[in-house]
């Protein structure tokens, strides 16, 4: 091991303070069995009146105390009498230890005075150098008092300390006198976040949305002068991992104003009323500190419409948090100066009179970023990367189509710990490569024991869907096709690289089926056989046609009509159509299917030998590039530009244009000067152009 790594040795945390608390209620416990045991045994003996007459009468008693408010008289015995062994014996057999200076005996009497009448009378007996007479005194002896009360006193105690703990910011009771108080964290001067705007890569439109909120909280005379006001809220909505809440960070490192912020099930409780009650407390603090922004993240948990699956008399808790925050965020009491951003990845779900305007005047959305927002991304997320000089943003974003935000950051830890995991001193193509295979396909199960027969069938299977790609004009193109086992059960995968689009004709869309169907077609053409391999291709095509059919209206036999639910739970229980159509629909989904799989059949059955070289070269190689099938195969006999290298055109050409325009100015800059420089400028500009 190396210095370096030495160095860095794990230092195990300290250990943790022990809990004051309950060091505290273990002391007390202590305490009273210790002060109850000590009474207990040093408790005195009990005698009765005859032998106390003959203590008195043999000279044995040193001390008489009556306790007059206890009616009872304690025996002290003199230094010969203790150390007579008939007291000694008795004294030892009754207690564990007792106290040599007494008291040692008890007496029990009914009433005082007639035991004083009766000691008088004894004493008279005896000689006066004898007579030693009496004490009285009042008990007040905290052993006996607490061995009487104090598992009251044990109980009372135990029940405050429960009562503190549960009182406070902490403890198993979760604030139960607190549970009306706002859950939300503050960010103000003192705690500020430390996530800006330069850290949101992607969301150009969004991120100049929210700055202007940012912006009209820090010079609002700016907007005001010329009659504007303030926006009430903002939503942000998009998929999951799209950036939302890494917006919302950037807003609260950005504003100088206070930032609460919480989640949306931070409102949800088992008791009834106590959601509104933090709504109308989170508003209450925000309104002392206004100017000021609010962020509820996952405001479905709270906002959903009202009077959907509630049953009859019942009391939706959810219902009155949702009242509370509308009239909050705008009712007849409402002031102004607190700024509501809101994020969720389900906006269908949410109640109208939430997203009106006057609650939430802009509803910001948040998509999958494309080709461009992705290399901006893959930017930000490779500053804190040790990469080396082949790593491309460019190559990376249009590798990864269909990446969110968070799939992306997550390639980029993926390939740093893969590379740490080699030994590597910087982060290279290679492990982004496996990283986003990774991401895509799954974990590499390189020990998996699969038979011959069986990778026999997935490299004929992923053949089929190569060949399939590549001979169809509007199948996206070939990145990688494998043949090593990913993830739970993916036995090889083949990657592509999409174009950026929105539209699809139905020619596309059926390209698009007949290369998922490629696989299962290969099979049947070579080993006359098909197999389960073909699960998540099924899946795949029956949802695509089903969505030709009944969503997107490209049926002639149903025409240009459409079943889809917009606002999702609409036709839940109930079909928006008969069952005759039903049964139509069902019919030319599997007609389409059947010419789909008939057509990728008789493809892949004129390219036969394509495929055999394919799956040969994936029995060998277990994993193909573009590169390679284009030396097995030759190239696609499509002109078609790949979204990477129509991007890439693009950058180069504006890099070009600004080239050329530095150049011009550089030339009308130099147009005064003597004619070698102007003529070395213009052989700059045909130089550049001809490259």
């Amino acid at each position: 091991m190396s210095d370096k790594n030495k160095a860095k040795k794990f230092i195990p945390k300290p250990p943790q303070k022990p809990n004051f608390q309950l060091w505290l209620i273990v002391t007390a416990v202590i305490v009273l069995i210790g002060v109850t045991w000590f009474n207990q045994n040093t408790a005195v003996v009990d005698i009765n009146m005859k032998r106390f007459e003959d203590m008195v009468l043999g000279n044995d008693v040193k001390k008489v105390v009556v306790v007059y408010n206890q009616n009872y008289v304690e025996v002290t015995l003199n230094e010969e009498a203790l150390n007579n062994q008939r007291y000694k014996d008795e004294l030892e057999s009754q207690q564990r230890f007792y106290n040599a200076q007494g008291p040692h005996y008890k007496i029990n009497v009914a009433d005082v005075a007639n035991f004083l009448d009766f000691y008088n009378e004894l004493e008279s007996k005896l000689p006066e150098d004898q007579r030693i007479g009496y004490s009285a005194k009042k008990e007040e002896s905290w052993g006996n008092w607490i061995s009487s009360f104090g598992f009251l006193i044990l109980i009372f105690f135990l029940f405050w300390m429960m009562m503190r703990r549960m009182s406070g910011p902490s403890g198993p009771g979760g604030q139960i006198f607190n549970v009306g108080k706002s859950k939300a964290q503050l960010f103000d001067a003192e705690n500020k976040v430390k996530i800006t705007f330069d850290n949101v890569a992607g969301l150009d439109e969004a991120k100049e949305e929210v700055e202007e909120i940012v912006e009209f909280l820090k010079t609002p005379s700016k907007f005001t002068k010329l009659g504007g006001k303030i926006p009430k809220g903002a939503l942000l909505i998009g998929p999951p991992g799209t950036g939302k809440t890494l917006l919302a960070k950037a807003v609260a490192g950005e504003a100088g104003v206070p930032f609460f912020t919480l989640s949306g099930s931070d409102f949800v409780e088992m008791f009834v009323g106590v959601g509104a009650a933090r709504v109308r407390d989170l508003f209450k603090q925000a309104k002392e500190k206004a100017p000021c922004i609010i962020f509820i993240d996952e405001i479905d948990a709270i906002g959903r419409s009202r009077g959907k699956g509630q049953m009859p008399g019942s009391n939706d808790e959810r219902e009155n948090t949702l009242n509370s925050l509308l009239v909050e965020m705008d009712g007849f009491g409402t002031d102004s100066g607190v700024i509501v951003l809101a994020a969720t990845n389900r906006p269908d779900v949410l109640d109208s009179a939430l997203l009106r305007a006057g609650r939430f005047d802009r509803q910001i959305s948040i998509d999958k970023p494309d080709i461009v927002g992705r290399e901006a991304i893959f930017r930000v997320h490779l500053g804190p990367i040790k990469s080396s000089e082949d790593v491309e943003p460019k190559k990376l974003a249009a590798q990864t189509p269909g990446f969110a935000g968070a799939e992306i950051a997550n390639v980029c830890n993926e390939a740093a710990l893969i590379a740490a995991r080699r030994n590597k001193t910087s982060v290279d193509m290679q492990d982004f490569q496996d990283a986003i295979d990774r991401v895509i396909g799954g974990l590499e199960k390189k020990n998996k024991i699969i038979s011959p027969e069986e990778k026999q069938i997935v490299a004929y299977h992923e053949a089929g869907h190569a060949v399939a790609g590549w001979f169809l004009e509007h199948a996206d193109p070939l990145v990688k096709v494998s043949i090593v086992p990913r993830g739970i059960a993916a036995l090889g995968y083949a990657q592509y690289l999409p174009k950026e689009q929105f539209l699809y004709q139905t020619e596309q869309l059926i390209d698009e089926m007949c290369m998922a169907l490629g696989g299962r077609a290969s099979e049947e053409i070579i080993f006359k056989k098909i197999s389960t391999g073909a699960l998540s291709d099924l899946e795949r095509i029956t949802k695509m046609a089903y969505s030709i059919v009944s969503v997107y209206g490209m049926n002639d036999k149903i025409g240009n009509v459409s079943f889809y639910d917009s606002k999702g739970g609409e036709y839940k229980f109930d079909k928006p159509y008969s069952e005759a159509t039903a049964q139509t629909i069902d019919e030319e989904v599997r007609k389409l299917i059947a010419f789909a799989y008939d057509r990728t059949k008789e493809l892949l059955s004129k390219h036969k030998v394509e495929l055999e070289k394919i799956a040969k070269a994936l029995l060998e190689k277990e994993i193909l590039f573009q590169s390679d099938l284009e030396s097995i195969i030759g190239k696609r006999p499509f002109e078609r530009e790949t979204t990477y290298e129509k991007f890439t055109r693009t950058v180069d050409d504006k890099e070009k244009l600004e080239k050329d325009k530095a150049l011009a100015e550089k030339l009308a800059m130099n147009s005064g000067d003597d004619e070698s420089s102007s003529d070395s400028v213009k052989e700059d500009i045909v130089e550049n152009k001809g490259s």
